[in-house]
């Protein structure tokens, strides 16, 4: 699929750099108002950079993890996808 990432950096405390299968690159900016639930850990800058690629998404450990679909069409469309 042409949404698989291939490769994720974290870049900063809440932002990652993904590369898609097809060469669409982008960035991903958490805002601190969706580091709840599920995301909590992420507030852990030790964690946050422990990002990883497993089945073509970006996940976490704990499973925590991203649609890379969604994340596909926000930075195909705006270059950034900003979860709030």
């Amino acid at each position: 699929m042409h949404w698989n990432v291939i490769e994720v950096e974290a870049i900063s405390p809440l932002s990652i750099r993904v590369i898609f299968s097809d060469g669409t690159t982008g960035k991903v900016q958490f805002k601190p108002s969706h580091l709840t639930g599920v995301f909590e850990k992420l507030k852990d800058p030790e964690i946050f950079r422990q990002a990883y690629i497993e089945n073509g998404a970006v996940t976490w450990p704990g499973n925590v993890d991203l649609a890379p679909d969604e994340m596909y069409l926000a930075i195909k469309n705006h270059g950034e996808w900003i979860l709030n």
